[in-house]
C-alpha cells in the first residue's frame, strides 16, 4: 500500500465524521451544541422546538447553492426545506443548536504523534455565525481571559492525543456565558495559518513539514505580542450582478487583507481602509431593524454625529435617532418610490457609507434592506451589516482618524 504521512486516515475520518467526532467529544467531556441528523421534515422541526430557535441546517444535498443556513421559526426551516434542499434517507439534514451574540475562536496548531507542538489562539470581532473565511479576526486575542484560553488549549491537546494528530489542525470554539463548546475540528491548514504566521513569526508551515517527515520539533512558545493585527475579508460583490451583499454562514470574500497596529483599533481601521471604496467623507446611512438591534446600536450611533456628516436614515430608524437626540434626515425606501429616496441619494453621490442591520424575523425587511444594499454597491458605496463591525470601525475612526496612523514595514512590529 501507500504509506500516509501524517495522521492515520482512520483518526481523520474520527474528526470529519459527525457521528464519531461526537462521541469523541462526549468521552472527553467537551461541549458541543445540541445536534442531531434528520430524514424527515416533522422530526426536524421537533428537534428545533426542543432545543430553540434559532437552529443552522447542513444539507447533504443542495438545490439552490444555499448550503448552510440559519432559521429561526418553523416556517424558515419549512420553507428552506422545501426551497433548497431535499430531505430523505439518502439525503438527510443536520440541524444543530445555534447561539446568537456567542463569540467565535480559532485554535490553529501543529501536532507531532498526538504532541501539540505550537497552538495560536484568534479571535473572531463578528458574533458567531459568519463563515470563517469571511469573518475578521485578530491576534492577539482581545477578551479571554487567561482561564478561558487555559480552557481551549487543554481541549487542543486532548483531542491530539485521542486522534495521534501528525500535522496541522484548526478548532473552532464557540464561547457563551463563559462556558466553551467546539464546533467542529479540521485536521489541515486553515485559513488563518498565514495570518498568525506573519503576525507572531512563528513559520507554522515549516513546522507542519517537519512534523510529517518524524524530524524532530521542539515545543515553541508562542511570544508575547506588544502590537495588534487584524485580517478582514475582501469581497467582490460589485461584479457579481445581483449578489446579496450580506455576509453569513456561507462564505461570499475573494480575498483578504491584513494589517499591523498599536492597538485593535488601529489595526481594524488601517485593514477596512485598504478594502473599501473611499472613507466615509460625504454622508451616512442606517437602517437598523428591530428594537432589539436599534438599542444595542444606540450607543456607536451617538458617537456619529462627531464625524460631522449629515446623517440618513429610514423611517422608524430616523424616527429613533431624533427621539434619542441625533439628528437624522428620512429618506423613502426604494420600492416606496417617493421623494426623498435613497436610491437617489446614493446615485447623487450624497451617501458614501451604508450602515444596515437587518431583523431576520422579519421577511418584508429582509426584500426592502436588500434593495438598499444591493443599490449600494452599485453606486460603489461601503456596506456593513453586522453590528460589532460597524462599532468598532466608527470608534476606530473616530479614536483615530486617517492621521493617527502609523505607517510602519513588517519588521517594525516583529517581536
Amino acid at each position: 500500500g501507500i504509506r500516509i504521512l501524517g495522521t492515520n486516515p482512520n483518526d481523520i475520518d474520527r474528526a470529519e465524521n459527525r457521528n464519531k467526532f461526537s462521541r469523541l467529544l462526549d468521552e472527553l467531556d467537551i461541549k458541543q451544541p445540541a445536534w442531531k441528523t434528520f430524514s424527515t421534515l416533522e422530526n426536524a422541526e421537533k428537534f428545533s422546538q426542543d432545543v430553540g430557535y434559532p437552529v443552522l441546517i447542513r444539507p447533504s444535498y443542495v438545490l439552490s447553492g444555499a448550503a448552510m443556513n440559519i432559521c429561526f421559526s418553523n416556517k424558515d426551516l419549512e420553507r428552506y426545506i422545501k426551497e433548497a434542499t431535499l430531505i430523505s434517507q439518502e439525503y438527510p439534514v443536520t440541524v444543530s443548536k445555534f447561539f446568537e451574540r456567542a463569540k467565535e475562536i480559532e485554535l490553529d496548531a501543529v501536532a507531532q504523534k498526538g504532541e501539540v507542538k505550537v497552538a495560536i489562539i484568534s479571535e473572531h470581532i463578528e458574533y458567531a455565525g459568519v463563515h470563517s473565511g469571511d469573518a475578521s479576526i485578530v491576534l492577539p486575542t482581545q477578551t479571554l481571559n487567561n482561564q478561558l484560553l487555559k480552557k481551549m488549549r487543554v481541549a487542543a491537546d486532548n483531542i491530539a492525543k485521542v486522534l495521534q494528530i501528525t500535522g496541522p489542525f484548526n478548532i473552532q470554539f464557540l464561547l457563551r456565558s463563559n462556558e466553551v463548546y467546539i464546533i467542529e475540528t479540521n485536521l489541515r491548514a486553515s485559513r488563518t495559518f498565514p495570518f498568525i504566521s506573519k503576525v507572531t513569526g512563528i513559520n507554522l508551515i515549516k513546522i507542519f513539514i517537519d512534523a510529517l517527515f518524524d524530524k524532530t520539533v521542539p515545543k515553541i512558545n508562542v511570544p508575547k505580542l506588544n502590537f495588534c493585527a487584524v485580517k478582514v475579508p475582501q469581497f467582490s460583490f460589485a461584479r457579481l450582478t445581483g449578489a446579496d451583499p450580506i455576509v453569513g454562514v456561507e462564505m461570499a470574500s475573494t480575498g483578504e487583507v491584513a494589517c499591523f497596529g498599536k492597538d485593535m483599533e488601529e489595526a481594524y481601521l488601517k485593514s477596512l481602509l485598504s478594502v473599501i471604496p473611499q472613507c466615509p467623507e460625504k454622508g451616512i446611512f442606517l437602517s437598523i431593524g428591530g428594537d432589539q438591534k436599534k438599542q444595542a446600536f444606540l450607543s456607536t450611533a451617538k458617537l456619529l454625529p462627531r464625524l460631522g456628516l449629515p446623517i440618513y436614515a429610514t423611517k422608524k430608524t430616523a424616527e429613533f435617532l431624533n427621539e434619542n437626540g441625533i439628528e437624522a434626515k428620512m429618506l423613502y425606501k426604494i420600492h416606496e418610490k417617493k421623494s426623498p429616496n435613497v436610491l437617489n441619494f446614493f446615485q447623487k453621490k450624497k451617501i458614501d457609507f451604508v450602515i444596515i442591520i437587518t431583523d431576520k424575523n422579519i421577511k418584508k425587511e429582509l426584500n426592502d434592506d436588500f434593495m438598499i444594499r444591493r443599490a449600494a454597491v452599485d453606486n460603489n458605496i461601503y456596506v456593513m451589516t453586522k453590528i460589532k463591525n460597524t462599532q468598532l470601525f466608527i470608534k476606530s475612526l473616530i479614536n483615530k482618524g486617517l492621521k493617527g496612523l502609523e505607517i510602519k514595514s513588517w519588521d517594525e512590529y516583529k517581536v
